[in-house]
């Protein structure tokens, strides 16, 4: 069975910027300050690719971890994209995460069965490689 996601985007009145809404929950889509009249109050385009990329693994994360019964705690995701061409593209990404835990090689099972079954990374893969990195606390 195939499942959709749905999000419409509407102006923001008095300016050029986008509400995106799916249900009660809202983002912002537009340019940054002084660029094609924008307004910076939201995120452009390669940004929210970036926040479906890190806020999915985020959230993946928790998925895989509560269906093993492992405690974790996800400290950060930062995801970097790197952009080339023209018109520009984004050609590479890399997700660097921290986790926290009791048990590093649950974390490492955590960390590593998260990167194969996240729904938007395996989506992006076609397009791009994509590196994911768990960092270690440093003492």
């Amino acid at each position: 069975m195939t499942k959709s996601v749905a999000v419409h985007f509407v102006r923001i009145e008095g300016t050029e910027a986008g509400l995106g809404r799916i249900g009660s929950r809202t983002v912002i889509a537009d340019r940054p300050q002084g660029m094609s009249g924008g307004q910076g109050l939201g995120f452009h385009g390669a940004e929210l690719l970036a926040s479906a990329l890190g806020g999915g693994f985020w959230n993946e994360l928790h998925i895989v971890a509560h269906a093993a019964r492992t405690p974790i705690t996800v400290d950060s995701v930062k995801v970097t994209m790197g952009l080339a061409g023209n018109p520009p593209r984004v050609v590479r990404a890399h997700v660097a995460v921290r986790l926290a835990g009791s048990d590093p090689d649950q974390l490492r099972t955590i960390f590593n069965d998260t990167t194969e079954i996240s729904t938007v990374a395996n989506t992006m893969r076609a397009a791009f490689p994509i590196h994911f990195e768990q960092l270690t606390e440093v003492p």
